[in-house]
């Protein structure tokens, strides 16, 4: 895929893993010259990119104006979306690279939500945290430490743990939640993501590799 990028500025990005493709251009015209090279690299290994799962984004400080269309060498429409998912993080259309945490608290509360329904009443707190903080604090923080999260975006992942404190101990005080953290040793999730992100640039500062470096300094 590095190969197609040969003739394009070095705004234009292929990202790839494993069959998740996702291009970035700086402008319409690059972007349908961006596919058409794409497709034509798959071509040569046999593989078609599937249309009806494909769609564009766009990010600027006009993302409301109506977009050019974009369209594989077939003649099939991308339709334009107002929010993404790649690799299970939801990018949304903004004025700035922007991502969506609605569907990750969404998710964590509904998974909340099964584990008390079934052992609020028979297991302990300590039990309850324990299975919280292994099954349902990833649903919450996936993919997050590679995401640029503003600080309203930490306090809202933090509300959703001091919420689920609130409800497990029957408490509106959060000075309650705060002793209650701190008692059974479980992090904000703003502390857990700055800890991965912390991992994860550590480990690849230490790769023998320039890309990797590069990116552990920005």
């Amino acid at each position: 895929m590095i190969s197609l990028l040969n003739n394009y500025n070095n705004r234009s990005f292929v990202i790839v893993y494993a069959d998740d493709i996702l291009l970035i251009a700086q402008s319409f015209s690059e972007l349908q010259k961006l596919l058409s090279a794409c497709e034509n690299e798959l071509q040569l290994l046999d593989i078609v990119i599937n249309i009806k799962k494909s769609c564009c984004l766009r990010i600027d400080p006009r993302c409301d104006v109506s977009c050019a269309n974009i369209s594989s060498q077939d003649c099939r429409l991308l339709s334009w979306v107002s929010e993404l998912r790649y690799l299970g993080v939801f990018i949304v259309r903004s004025r700035v690279f922007k991502f969506s945490l609605v569907y990750a608290k969404r998710s964590f509360h509904r998974a909340v939500n099964s584990l008390f329904g079934k052992l609020l009443n028979l297991a302990s707190d300590v039990v309850i945290l324990e299975l919280v903080s292994a099954k349902c604090f990833p649903v919450l923080l996936y993919g997050l430490e590679c995401c640029q999260l503003n600080k309203a975006d930490l306090q809202s992942l933090d509300f959703s743990s001091n919420r689920l404190f609130m409800k497990l101990f029957r408490t509106g005080s959060i000075d309650v939640v705060q002793e209650c953290h701190s008692y059974f040793g479980i992090e904000l999730p703003s502390c857990l993501i700055k800890k991965r992100q912390d991992k994860f640039l550590s480990r690849f500062n230490s790769v023998d590799n320039v890309f990797c470096r590069y990116c552990c300094k920005l």
